[in-house]
């Protein structure tokens, strides 16, 4: 029976939304600290974001430097919507998702036309563009003060830290199942065949700028998705947050956790914004240097590059097959 309901698509993802789920719950018996709990809040919008951004170069190829800053983005729009506005934080999520989207969709139209880095170089360049605005636009943004928000509240109910997070938990699971049926069906496979070889697409009647615009609009829809959720969750959001190294810190999390895969991108931001708060800054020595979990980052991509390029998340199938040998 146990062996039954491991083997269902979905099982994985639920199981460890129950798991992430029980944080809260264990943090009042004393299992863990208030600090972790926020800790994987981090975690966990982080990933929804790296989840985005591995369909994009995972799957269609295309490399985007810009995700920081539809992040801040969606974070800035739903603290002006909720706070400044007053509008239901629902009717808010929408819309912070949308306008953002939308924007990318925009923006693609012309950037998509070109690829590699030069794509890289015109996502990041709009992105430094909505930084400026975050912190020059201060009547409405706060400038450099930053701009605050509050728990999200739904028919007047305010949710504290530990139902947000639990909020942030079922929106991941979501998603990753979402975004599971959306790489198996027919316009995942499309995006695969034009990854392999755009010619080949072409050949086969795949329209490549409808494709690319798809995969990039779900990019941009995740990014803002997980500021809105960084917003109602750290609760203030400042202009320097969304910068380039961002960005690169996302990218890390696929090409550590494993590009082409759901749980790479929460494998790959646990370490990424994880292990450097939770572990290496409480060891003796290490713990004090300035940038630590930038050099641990850097360490970790090149390792992974050099010896692991299929991603961490492939390391326990990879570790029975090394059992089964043995026992043979």
């Amino acid at each position: 029976m146990v062996k039954k309901i491991i083997a269902l698509r979905y099982s994985k993802y639920i199981l460890l939304g129950l798991i992430l789920a029980s944080f809260p719950a264990l943090q009042e018996m004393g299992f863990i600290r208030s600090a972790t709990v926020a800790i994987f809040g981090t975690i966990l919008f982080y990933a929804i974001v790296a989840l985005g951004l591995n369909v994009l170069l995972g799957y269609s190829g295309l490399v985007s430097l810009g995700t920081a800053g539809f992040m801040g983005f969606g974070a800035y729009m739903t603290s002006i919507l909720t706070g400044d506005l007053g509008i239901p934080f629902i009717v808010s999520l929408a819309i912070s998702v949308i306008v953002p989207t939308a924007i990318g969709l925009l923006v693609g139209l012309v950037s998509l036309r070109i690829t590699g880095m030069y794509l890289g170089i015109a996502t990041l360049a709009v992105s430094e563009v909505f930084r400026q605005i975050f912190g020059e636009f201060d009547t409405i943004t706060g400038g450099f003060s930053g701009k605050r928000a509050e728990f999200p509240s739904f028919f007047g109910f305010t949710f504290d830290r530990d139902m947000t997070f639990i909020l942030l938990v079922a929106i991941l699971i979501l998603l990753m199942i979402l975004t599971d049926n959306f790489i198996h069906s027919p316009v995942g496979r499309a995006l695969l065949t034009m990854r392999a070889s755009e010619a080949a697409a072409q050949a086969m009647g795949i329209n490549l700028l409808k494709y690319k615009l798809m995969a990039f609009a779900l990019a941009t829809a995740y990014a803002a998705l997980g500021g809105v959720l960084y917003a109602h969750f750290i609760r203030f959001s400042f202009p320097d947050t969304w910068n380039l190294m961002l960005s690169l810190q996302i990218l890390a999390v696929i090409v550590i956790g494993g590009l082409r895969t759901i749980s790479g991108s929460i494998i790959g931001s646990i370490i990424v914004f994880g292990v450097p708060p939770i572990i290496l800054t409480r060891l003796p020595v290490i713990g004090d240097i300035d940038g630590l979990a930038f050099v641990f980052t850097g360490v970790l991509i090149i390792i992974v590059i050099l010896f692991y390029p299929n991603g961490l998340v492939h390391i326990g199938h990879d570790i029975k097959k090394i059992f089964r040998k043995k026992r043979v």
